[in-house]
């Protein structure tokens, strides 16, 4: 399995105006599984696996949310026919394979993480992930 395509379709950032620091989750949702018509692809077949990979502050605090940052779009994953079928077939039942699941998990935080990092910064959000502070060498 090889991922040969990935595009964003939305990309969101928006703060409540009095934002108060809070808990954050962070939710990888895959939408659809669909075969994709690659015509590169002689042996192997073509999956269009779409997703939205959201940051969210505050919500479960029940004050509502307080900031958001996320994504959607959709990876072009080349695979043989006999696995694009058993992924299908697993999909109908809102089933991923766990190895196919975290293969997509580690592509998309990959991805997006550092997106998110840069627009949490340009909206004064505190950063999903912590980002470690470089103090100057004192002689």
């Amino acid at each position: 399995m090889q991922i040969i395509g990935f595009n964003l379709s939305k990309i969101l950032a928006e703060r409540a105006e009095n934002f108060q620091r809070s808990p954050i989750n962070t939710n990888i949702e895959f939408i659809n599984f669909e075969k994709e018509k690659i015509q590169f692809l002689k042996e192997a077949e073509g999956l269009k696996v779409s997703f939205k990979y959201s940051i969210i502050y505050g919500e479960q605090e029940g004050k509502g949310k307080q900031a958001e940052v996320s994504f959607e779009g959709f990876i072009i994953v080349s695979a043989e026919k006999e696995e694009i079928k058993d992924i299908q077939k697993s999909w109908k039942k809102k089933k991923i394979p766990s190895k196919l699941q975290m293969f997509l998990y580690n592509f998309i935080l990959k991805r997006c993480s550092l997106k998110a990092a840069i627009l949490e910064e340009d909206m004064n959000i505190p950063a999903h992930i912590p980002i470690p502070q470089v103090k100057p060498k004192t002689d």
